[in-house]
């Protein structure tokens, strides 16, 4: 469906939402990576302002989660921002990228502390990631402070809108506002009068919990419980007997990886698949991986209905780079925008500074002016090399941001689960 990024009551179709409408450094860019780059040196200037007609040089790095609870998500992150590279580079048009990837971990096992550091130290000035809300928010000022814009293509709290980041922060997916908008009409939307909300104790958690709460009342149901857990728990008896107590007619799910434990658990104690709703941090194809038969559960994820040869491109970069198959492709738009943008950024500004690319951003996307559409980004360079102000839509979506750094359209996908644990796109 198409709706606002600002939650509303009153029920509304579930399904798309969308609002007001040469050389390629790989350090470290496969799944076991983290690696850096031994041939950059940390001391040297990593801004760029070239003279007209030359080269830019982008020193590019990704935190994306190759291991913690959201480790999942990092291959089609990572293999978003790997395919973007390359493209970038190959296309020879004025600018290219030096990129080192390291590890995001989560929260709890904090390889994120070391990784930034890491990052930092080599000079980056542009960032893709964290994966997580969490994470971002612990990491933003420090980038803020060193000058790096940092672009996120899965941070959705609604907490970023209101930072105070001096205008270096984005993100090419939406806030939770929306995707809990959705899911709590999709949960209406079927017929349920009762819920029960069970979502992990923190900014993403009580976020959507907050979203799905506000939008599933408004349509006329009543939230009947509320349990919280911690990211990386593994028993949830406490918190499961009293959802089931309060006998609901849907449970919505906000984990991470912990919905692996709590499904069986929840199944365990009566509920049954199909009363199941899931978001983006749980939606995932588990086929064998999950020891119940998901089927009938439903969920929502952002990102539209990937078109063309994308997943094929996406799939032949990640397995030439040494990794294994991507299974699923949650937020790979969202990755390979980020470094579209962010080159374009850097193109129409004329320099690599975090200051300078962020100033652009707005405009080349299509929140500022009246640039001229464009897809691909050597068609995109080359309209900025001709003078021309561009509009850059991409395969996250429109991606058009507003004063904040936020997408002021996004789309939101409904899923369901079939006999073989593997999801389906239904709307």
């Amino acid at each position: 469906m198409y709706g606002t990024l600002k939650a509303r009551k009153g029920k509304v179709f579930a399904g798309v939402a969308l609002a007001a409408a040469s050389a390629l450094v790989l350090a470290g860019c496969s799944t076991g990576g983290g690696g850096e780059d031994p041939t950059t040196d940390p001391t040297t200037d990593s801004t760029s302002s070239a003279p007209s007609g030359e080269a830019l040089t982008l020193k590019l790095g990704s935190l994306l989660p190759q291991t913690g609870s959201l480790s999942f998500l990092g291959p089609p992150m990572e293999s978003g921002v790997l395919l973007a590279v390359e493209e970038v580079n190959a296309a020879d048009a004025g600018i290219t990228i030096d990129y080192t990837a390291v590890d995001e971990g989560d929260t709890k096992t904090k390889a994120f502390e070391t990784s930034i550091e890491s990052l930092r130290g080599k000079g980056i000035t542009a960032l893709i990631g964290a994966a997580s809300s969490g994470v971002s928010k612990l990491i933003l000022d420090g980038n803020v402070e060193a000058g790096i814009m940092q672009i996120s293509p899965s941070n959705t709290s609604p907490d970023f809108t209101d930072w105070n980041d001096n205008g270096l922060y984005f993100r090419t997916a939406p806030s939770d506002l929306l995707q809990g908008e959705v899911l709590g009409n999709l949960i209406a939307d079927d017929g349920h009068a009762t819920l029960a909300v069970l979502y992990q104790n923190d900014a993403y958690g009580s976020g959507l919990d907050a979203a799905i709460t506000e939008t599933f009342e408004g349509a006329g149901g009543e939230v009947v419980e509320h349990q919280t857990f911690n990211v990386g728990d593994t028993q949830f008896d406490a918190q499961i007997q009293a959802v089931v107590a309060a006998n609901p007619d849907a449970v919505a799910i906000v984990s991470y990886e912990e919905f692996k434990a709590l499904a069986p658990a929840l199944v365990s104690a009566g509920i049954t698949a199909d009363q199941m709703y899931l978001v983006d941090g749980n939606l995932s194809n588990y086929g064998p991986d999950m020891s119940i038969d998901l089927t009938g559960a439903k969920g929502t994820r952002p990102g539209p209905k990937l078109e063309d040869d994308f997943t094929d491109r996406l799939q032949a970069a990640w397995t030439a780079a040494g990794n294994s198959e991507v299974n699923d492709f949650t937020y790979a738009a969202e990755a390979y925008d980020g470094v579209i943008l962010t080159a374009l950024a850097a193109l129409a500004a004329g320099s690599t500074d975090g200051a300078d690319m962020a100033a652009k951003m707005a405009e080349i996307s299509g929140g500022t002016g009246d640039g001229e559409k464009c897809t691909e980004f050597a068609a995109c360079a080359a309209l900025i090399a001709e003078g021309k102000t561009i509009d850059y839509d991409g395969y996250s979506g429109d991606v058009t941001f507003d004063e904040n750094g936020d997408p002021k359209g996004a789309a939101i996908g409904t899923y369901e689960y079939l006999a073989d644990n593997m999801t389906t796109r239904i709307d």
